[in-house]
């Protein structure tokens, strides 16, 4: 079912570039489009429980509007992602070692960019909103789904994997490269709280500090224009 909901959201945002910039304008613009790939380093900013940030994959698409009579370029664009983080950990309730419990988080991002023309069209500088959905944490390893999360007693892994699923973000960055090759640089940074449904569960309703998060993410990408 999660998954399900990836993929349809993942639809819908498709058809929202393509019809987005398959209007004519009485504008002289110039409409462009970029596909690529690159990098993640994701983490969750919180004082409830240690975190390290841990690196991931990203895929690109684009549909820019080129203004030349305009100091900035605006962009609708989506991103899909799997990202990676780890939490400190105790493979049984007897161990005193802390040792890394490896999750993932699958996003999908929409994005309005404006784009400000540092050096015309070979540097930006990026900023706009973004929604996002993203999936509840998943382990990368299976076998740790029984391990024990290490700042609260007796609260195992498995039961320690709920996000708030869709969210609000901040992203700025920059952008510079050629016609047709670009690098984009960005920080995306979560506006609402992503550990906000781990209130919800059965062991956080006796805890005297409620969950917060924000989502933290660098992304670096290459980007092919045309």
């Amino acid at each position: 079912m999660k998954n399900f909901k990836l993929y349809l959201l993942v639809a819908i945002c498709t058809l929202f570039v393509t019809f987005s910039f398959a209007q004519r304008s009485s504008y002289n613009i110039k409409n462009g489009f970029a596909l690529g790939g690159g990098f993640t380093q994701f983490n969750i900013n919180t004082d409830n429980f240690n975190t390290k940030s841990g690196t991931g994959w990203l895929a690109h698409m684009s549909a820019t509007v080129d203004l030349p009579h305009k100091w900035y370029n605006v962009s609708y664009g989506m991103q899909l992602s799997e990202n990676r983080l780890s939490i400190n950990g105790l493979a049984s309730n007897l161990s005193s070692n802390f040792e890394p419990i490896d999750y993932k988080v699958l996003t999908a991002q929409i994005a309005f960019l404006l784009h400000a023309k540092l050096a015309g069209p070979y540097l930006t500088l990026d900023f706009g909103p973004m929604l996002q959905y993203n999936s509840d944490l998943e382990f990368d390893d299976d076998g740790q789904e029984e391990w024990f999360i290490a700042e609260f007693d007796s609260v195992l892994a498995k039961d320690f994997v709920d996000l708030t699923n869709f969210n609000v973000n901040g992203v700025v960055g920059l952008t510079a490269g050629f016609e047709n090759f670009k690098v984009r640089g960005q920080y995306i940074y979560g506006f609402t709280n992503i550990l906000n449904d781990l209130n919800d569960a059965q062991f956080s309703q006796n805890l005297e500090k409620k969950f917060k998060g924000n989502q933290s993410m660098l992304a670096l990408a290459l980007l092919i224009t045309f």
